[in-house]
């Protein structure tokens, strides 16, 4: 009878359970090498690209997705240092009352930022259209009520930028030579006071001669004779109340401005005049303001 093969030891052979455990001790290390390990992207890209080309079984990754590896433990992971990602920017909730108060900040800053020259001169254009819209509905309202002696020959009214001018003509006005009103031609005056009582502005009332000299008793030259007739016609206004005397200059020319070349009897009759310039604008209050009553006794010294 052959020798019989001795029974082999219930259980797992003793040297197994050594080499299980060495066996799952290498799994963890390379386990833990892997997962500490840090892929080159860019280098793993051109590698699977080459092996694509060399076997066509590699699938095509695209650039934006992150190289991801295998294990046992996670079928895919994206290997990696993390990272902290602060926000780079602050964020809050406004109040309404808050909200208000950066709005009119903000508007604020941007009327700053407005050239202020420009907004002078746009603000003087404006007071500057705005005055001679006023001076011509002013020179419109007198030229209406004064229509009758304006048809006569009497008077002219005209407006020049920011004046009003009203002409007196010596006919119908004064005696040739004198400085007396004609006793009819109060009623005009009146009206034209009327008017002006009104109207702001300084009163300008200048006289004005033909080139004829003069010489008599009363006026020694044009230059007497203008400047009576100019503070008779102020004295004229001034029965009126409703009139400041303040308001008035008077000025006398002779016949240093004449309208029209003196070259003839109806050129001269048109330069022997009275003007009533009514001065709106920035240039109202220049020169110095003569009271009528001076002038009128400096007058009449002259001509004694």
């Amino acid at each position: 009878m052959a020798d019989e093969c001795p029974k082999c030891p219930d259980g797992l052979p003793p040297w197994l359970a050594t080499f299980a455990d060495l066996m799952s001790l290498l799994m963890c290390f390379f386990v833990l090498l892997l997962s500490f390990a840090e892929v080159d992207a860019q280098r793993f890209k051109k590698m699977a690209e080459s092996m694509k080309d060399a076997f066509g079984v590699q699938r095509e990754i695209p650039v934006m997705d992150v190289v991801k590896g295998t294990s046992v433990i996670m079928q895919e992971f994206s290997p990696g240092k993390p990272e902290p990602t602060p926000l780079d920017e602050l964020r809050q909730s406004t109040a309404d009352m808050e909200k208000e108060f950066l709005q009119r900040e903000e508007q604020q800053q941007s009327e700053d930022l407005i050239d202020p020259e420009l907004d002078i001169d746009a603000a003087k254009a404006a007071m500057q259209a705005q005055l001679e819209q006023e001076v011509k509905e002013q020179a419109e309202e007198l030229q209406e009520m004064l229509d009758g002696e304006i048809t006569a020959g009497l008077l002219d009214v005209e407006m020049e930028d920011t004046k009003i001018i009203i002409r007196i003509q010596e006919k119908g006005s004064f005696p040739s030579g004198r400085a007396n009103l004609n006793p009819d031609f109060f009623e005009v005056i009146s009206k034209i006071t009327d008017v002006i009582a009104t109207t702001p502005g300084k009163i300008i009332v200048a006289g004005h001669t033909d080139n004829v000299p003069i010489s008599t008793r009363r006026f020694r030259s044009n230059w007497e004779l203008s400047s009576a007739r100019a503070v008779t016609v102020v004295h004229a206004m001034l029965s009126n109340a409703a009139i400041d005397e303040n308001r008035f200059l008077i000025q006398g020319y002779a016949d240093s401005q004449p309208l029209v070349a003196n070259d003839s009897s109806e050129n001269r009759a048109q330069n022997r005049r009275v003007e009533l310039v009514i001065q709106r604008g920035e240039d109202e209050d220049s020169g110095q303001v003569i009271k009528a009553s001076e002038h009128q006794s400096e007058a009449e010294r002259s001509a004694d």
